[in-house]
């Protein structure tokens, strides 16, 4: 029988000024939209790139080094992923 995928929502929160060193296992799968403030991503090769209000990004297997929020307030990010079941694929069932 095949499973409806099931996915999480996480917001992550990030106070005007704050950075966060990026850790590829907390955004794997996963949807990301800015939905308060400006982020800045700097990559491993020293560029940054600035997302506002409204972006959608996908950082898996992105050569991020560290988040940063710009500007004078929060920034919100809301990260949507598939559950850990849901990625395994349909299940094959049993008792054949």
């Amino acid at each position: 029988m095949k499973r409806a995928p099931v996915f999480r929502l996480r917001s992550v929160v990030m106070e005007a000024g704050a950075a966060r060193i990026y850790n590829e296992s907390e955004w794997r799968d996963a949807l990301v939209v800015v939905t308060r403030g400006e982020i800045e991503l700097e990559c491993a090769g020293g560029e940054a790139c600035r997302f506002g209000r409204g972006s959608v990004l996908c950082l898996e297997g992105l050569p991020v080094r560290s988040l940063r929020s710009r500007g004078s307030e929060p920034a919100v990010l809301f990260a949507v992923s598939r559950d850990e079941f849901s990625r395994e694929g349909p299940s094959t069932g049993g008792g054949r």
